[in-house]
C-alpha cells in the first residue's frame, strides 16, 4: 500500500503538511485530532519589514536572467542516502563541538559542492531552510505557534568563492555557516519576512538558494539543506509506514538536501535532488553518504532500525 500527497509550499511548509497527515490518519481510525491547527495569520503581523536581507535571500522570478544553456540543460536526479550516527558525530568533532549537527552537515556538504564547481562557476552558494516556529513567541504563550498551519520558513544563504571553500577547514566553514544562519534564528526576522512576502504578492518569488544568485557577474553553483525534520509516525489502520520519502520540484540551477534524523538510532536518512556531478562527489565519500538504491539496502537499514528498538 502506497499513499502519496502533494502540497504547495506557497501555502504550507513540511511542519503543516505533517500536521495534516497526522490528522488524516486519526480521522481514518475514528480518533480525535491530537493537534488542532491554528490559522491565525495575525500572529505573524509586524511593521518591521525593511531589512535588506529579505531581498538577498528571496528572488522574484521576473528578475531571473536568461539561463546559461550549459547549466539549464543539466538534469537533477533524486537519491536517498543513509548516514550513520558515528559519521555524524565525527563530522561534529571535526567541525567543533560548539556547532549543531545540522550546521556541521551543511558545512561538510558546502565543501563538497565547491569541489563540483565548473569553470566560470566561481561562487558557491549554500542555503538552509529554517522553521521559525521555535523562535517565535506570542501573547498567547510560547507553545501557541506549534499549532500554526501555514508557511513559517526562511532560507538564509551564504556565498563564498569555490576555491576558498575547498582550501578552508571544516571548522572554518562551520563558522561561516553560523554567521549567515544566526540572523534568521530570531522572531523579528520571521515577523518582518511575513510582511515582506505579503508586499510582493502577486509576484512569484523563490528562495535565492534554489535559483543561484542572479545578481552576480560570476556564475554560481547553489544548493540548500532543509531543517532536518523527522517524518511523524503515521498509521492509517494497517500499521506504521515502512518507509517515507519526498520529492522536491527544484529548478535546474539549484538543488536540495533533506536530512531526516531517525529517533531510535541517531542515524540520518538524507533525501537529495541534485545534479549528477554532485551525486558523484557525494559518493566519493562512501563512509558518509551510503546510497539506498535497492530493496536489499532498504531491508538492511530497516533491520538495523528494528534491532535498535529492542
Amino acid at each position: 500500500m502506497v499513499i502519496g500527497c502533494v502540497f504547495d509550499h506557497r501555502a504550507v511548509d513540511a511542519y503543516s503538511f505533517f500536521m495534516f497527515m497526522s490528522a488524516w490518519a486519526n480521522i481514518a481510525l475514528n480518533k480525535p485530532i491530537n493537534q488542532m491547527p491554528s490559522f491565525c495569520r495575525f500572529l505573524l503581523s509586524s511593521s518591521n519589514s525593511s531589512d535588506p536581507i529579505y531581498d538577498q535571500i528571496f528572488t522574484p522570478l521576473s528578475h531571473q536572467p536568461p539561463p546559461n544553456p550549459e547549466i539549464s540543460s543539466e538534469t537533477r536526479v533524486n537519491h536517498i542516502y543513509y548516514i550513520s550516527s558515528v559519521d555524524i558525530a565525527r563530522l561534529q568533532e571535526l567541525s567543533g563541538h560548539s556547532h549543531s549537527k545540522v550546521v556541521c552537515f551543511i558545512a561538510y556538504f558546502w565543501k563538497i559542492l565547491a569541489r563540483t564547481a565548473r569553470r566560470g562557476e566561481k561562487l558557491c552558494s549554500m542555503g538552509a531552510v529554517v522553521d521559525g516556529r521555535s523562535f517565535m513567541k506570542t501573547v498567547h504563550g510560547d507553545n501557541f505557534m506549534k499549532n500554526y498551519f501555514g508557511n513559517v520558513l526562511s532560507v538564509p544563504l551564504g556565498k563564498l568563492q569555490a576555491k576558498s571553500l575547498i582550501d578552508m577547514t571544516l571548522a572554518e566553514v562551520a563558522e561561516e555557516v553560523n554567521k549567515w544562519l544566526s540572523p534568521a534564528k530570531k522572531e523579528d526576522h520571521f515577523l518582518g519576512l511575513h510582511e515582506w512576502v505579503e508586499r510582493q504578492k502577486p509576484k512569484p518569488i523563490l528562495p535565492t538558494a534554489y535559483l543561484g544568485d542572479c545578481n552576480e557577474e560570476d556564475e554560481s553553483i547553489s544548493c540548500a539543506v532543509s531543517s532536518g525534520r523527522r517524518f511523524p509516525e503515521i498509521n492509517f489502520g494497517w500499521g506504521n509506514a515502512t518507509f517515507s520519502s519526498c520529492h522536491f520540484p527544484v529548478g535546474n540551477k539549484g538543488g536540495l538536501l533533506f536530512p531526516v534524523p531517525q529517533s531510535n538510532t541517531g542515524d540520518w536518512i538524507v533525501y537529495a535532488k541534485v545534479a549528477p556531478r554532485i551525486v558523484a562527489a557525494m559518493e566519493q565519500e562512501p563512509t558518509i553518504f551510503r546510497p539506498l538504491r535497492t530493496l536489499q539496502c532498504l531491508h538492511e537499514y530497516k533491520s538495523k532500525s528494528s534491532r535498535a528498538r529492542l
